[in-house]
């Protein structure tokens, strides 16, 4: 539906002088790797929904994001999260991961969900629990050596909710400690993302509160840690374009979890809530250049009513359409307005692009990828889900483990 506009744009943007072959080569290598929980029954903390049709193992959750993959092109990876995707077969795991068209991503540990995680997991008062805790990250990097990963995805729901109820400061060096012992075991290639949130669940003091403790924390450890920024871990009003910036002229970014939040929760579709902002952190990815070559963008969310897959693909999507506005700025003349401190026509240059229709370039950038020009209305159009609702049914339970 949309070809047929493209003519148009494409003409309109070499008026403004710019590069729509190279916009489109950059659109073609983009990137966003999806979450294996994404597919299976995974919600909120306060109920969980049985999706028709929701993966139920490992092998089912591969399928899903390999179609995803076919109907977008740029959702080649996904990423896993241990124990929920726990194998004796992670040789079988990344075989089968490559039949589907995808290979495995960053590796998730899981240490919030045991029992013994109450008080905390690295921060832990109990020396035993974190050790417990360490042991567990450590056999995640062995992981992303069986699986070719080469990202460690930590996320700590470490905290308190009292004041007095233990040491800050020790909580902080237990946390530093633990960290140094994983940095050690990772893969030479492999990267150390750390994620923060400012609260929940913990609800009067969260270990890794703000993207300034994890870059502090980054900074400790090497130049292979980095700084995971999750687009919903913040405050209200709270400027995310400006920590990206931040972190990528320090070359700390590491990458993303991609999100949306209309409050304080994280799980609504990105660019769903706020699309500007969205467009506002492409901006400055784009504005960094090579700094934000190695930068790993993650969808990070549990679709809680939504379906499984189409919710996927519009998270995909969204950031496509995010990316394909940003590549789209006229940067010359944004950079002129800044420097003659034309305040409203640098403005204007940002919201220009914002405004933009750029569905008509991502219909052609799919076609010239073999891919379908409209992945929602492919998948509408399709059979995939009607066959693996017939397959599945409906499960309660978030689906087992790869098949070993």
């Amino acid at each position: 539906m949309y070809e047929k506009y493209y003519a148009p744009l494409e003409e309109q943007l070499q008026q403004r002088g710019i590069d729509v072959h190279a916009v489109k080569e950059k659109l073609k290598r983009q990137h966003i790797e999806t979450p294996s929980w994404g597919y299976a029954n995974s919600g909120t903390r306060f109920k969980t929904f049985n999706y028709p049709g929701a993966a139920r193992s490992v092998p089912e959750k591969l399928q899903d994001a390999g179609y995803v993959h076919r109907l977008t092109g740029v959702a080649p990876s996904v990423a896993i999260h241990i124990p929920w995707d726990k194998t004796d077969d992670w040789a079988g795991m990344k075989e089968y991961a490559q039949s589907q068209g995808i290979s495995i991503g960053a590796v998730n540990p899981n240490l919030f969900q045991d029992d013994q995680y109450r008080l905390g997991s690295i921060t832990n008062p109990s020396g035993a629990v974190r050790e417990e805790a360490i042991a567990h990250m450590v056999e995640c990097c062995e992981i992303m050596e069986k699986t070719g990963s080469t990202l460690l995805s930590l996320w700590f729901a470490d905290g308190t909710n009292y004041a007095g109820q233990d040491s800050i400061t020790t909580r902080k060096r237990r946390m530093e400690s633990a960290l140094e012992e994983t940095y050690r075991h990772m893969p030479a290639n492999g990267r150390m993302l750390i994620e923060y949130k400012f609260f929940e669940p913990a609800f009067y003091h969260t270990d890794l509160a703000d993207w300034g403790m994890a870059y502090a924390t980054a900074l400790k450890l090497g130049d292979r840690a980095e700084v995971l920024v999750d687009t919903g871990h913040h405050a209200q009003g709270t400027n995310i374009a400006h920590i990206v910036a931040f972190l990528l002229d320090e070359g700390r970014l590491g990458g993303f979890h991609f999100n949306n939040r209309k409050y304080a929760d994280d799980d609504l579709i990105v660019g769903s809530v706020n699309p500007q902002e969205l467009f506002e952190i492409f901006t400055e990815l784009v504005l960094a250049g090579e700094k934000s070559a190695n930068v790993a963008y993650m969808i990070d969310q549990c679709f809680n009513i939504e379906s499984k897959i189409e919710g996927m693909i519009i998270s995909v999507v969204n950031c496509q359409t995010a990316y394909a506005r940003a590549l789209i700025v006229d940067y010359d003349a944004l950079r002129d307005k800044q420097m003659n401190g034309d305040v409203m026509g640098a403005h204007r240059e940002l919201m220009d692009a914002l405004e933009t229709d750029v569905r008509p370039l991502l219909a052609q950038v799919r076609l010239e990828m073999g891919r379908p020009a409209d992945p929602i209305a492919a998948f509408r159009a399709d059979s995939y889900e009607k066959r693996i609702i017939e397959e599945r049914g409906v499960i309660a339970g978030g689906g087992a483990g790869f098949p070993g």
